[in-house]
């Protein structure tokens, strides 16, 4: 069987990162057909628009889609690419790698957020000089599809619960209708659920980020919290991500375009290629993902390293001990 994937490079070094993960799944055993399409600040610069129609409707098609990054357009850019592939869910793990200085070495935790609705939206409005407005949506059917794939997720994961985090204390309407669906979809699925304040929780997780398997998150809060945790385990240069739909999913690291270094091929590519790995995953081939992450843990613990972590090491240095250890 052939996967489709929509390859969108972007902008800095995601031109450098995404070629260093297809590196990496081209020397699996794995048919792929590969089809490379552009987005970005550089895109509009040329066109005047920063996602072409014709790479929309790619990643709409492809079976899977592995993103790079985008630099000012990025809103423009990765949450239409979102909306394309239908993604209710962004997950996002924050794991503490070995060789790697962390606040918290101890944490591994991953992040089910919401990916439609809440203040994302795009309900806003200003009435005056002095005034705007912004509308909270959250529908009942949003988060039970988001409670679903949790309780999946969980499973296969071999638990039996997750963590609900919300603010229903204030925002009893919006995060009160979340939590109760959540709730809700948990107890008819025999997963137990542990509930914390989103405030209370950027404290637990700082002192004791074990407390947290699996976190599940309206829109706003999963954005900040996840980076909060990303900040536990050394920043946000080596996480992946992976934004779910029903059909198809889309694929990219956390980072930005680093144009401090863009072009200098000396760019960390552990975070793209550990996206490649939950692709991987995600299209069935749990046995290759699994090796793709041991092959990046051993790189990052042993060598060699870029010079985020103190090496000196090159893009495609890194890339090939990655396939080497393959």
């Amino acid at each position: 069987m052939t996967h489709d994937i929509a390859v969108v490079p972007g902008d800095g070094i995601g031109q450098e990162v995404t070629p260093a993960a297809l590196e990496v799944l081209e020397a699996l055993d794995i048919d792929f057909l590969f089809r490379e399409a552009a987005a970005g600040d550089a895109v509009k610069a040329e066109t005047g628009e920063a996602l072409p129609q014709e790479t929309y409707d790619l990643v709409a098609s492809s079976d899977a889609t592995l993103f790079g990054a985008a630099g000012e357009t990025a809103a423009d850019v990765i949450l239409p690419l979102r909306e394309a592939v239908d993604s209710f869910v962004n997950v996002r793990p924050a794991r503490a790698y070995p060789g790697v200085d962390a606040v918290r070495p101890e944490t591994d935790l991953v992040f089910l957020r919401e990916n439609t609705e809440g203040v994302y939206s795009g309900h806003e409005t200003r009435l005056s000089d002095d005034l705007s407005t912004l509308t909270r949506v959250v529908t009942d059917s949003a988060s039970r599809r988001l409670a679903e794939f949790a309780c999946e997720f969980v499973d296969d994961r071999g638990l039996d619960e997750f963590a609900v985090v919300h603010k229903a204390n204030v925002m009893r309407e919006t995060d009160g209708r979340f939590r109760d669906a959540v709730v809700d979809v948990a107890d008819a699925g025999g997963v137990e659920t542990q509930e914390v304040l989103m405030d209370a929780f950027a404290t637990h997780v700082c002192l004791d980020p074990t407390q947290f398997d699996v976190v599940v998150c309206p829109n706003l809060a999963g954005d900040v919290l996840s980076d909060l945790a990303a900040g536990l385990v050394g920043g946000l240069g080596l996480l992946p991500s992976a934004n779910v739909g029903p059909d198809r999913a889309l694929f990219e690291p956390v980072h930005g375009t680093a144009p401090d270094i863009a072009g200098q091929g000396v760019a960390n590519p552990a975070a793209a290629i550990l996206s490649a790995a939950m692709l991987l995953e995600y299209l069935g081939h749990e046995d290759e993902g699994a090796a793709v992450q041991e092959a990046v843990e051993d790189v990052l613990e042993e060598g060699p390293r870029t010079g985020d972590l103190g090496g000196d090491a090159s893009t495609d240095e890194v890339t090939a001990a990655v396939i080497d250890r393959l």
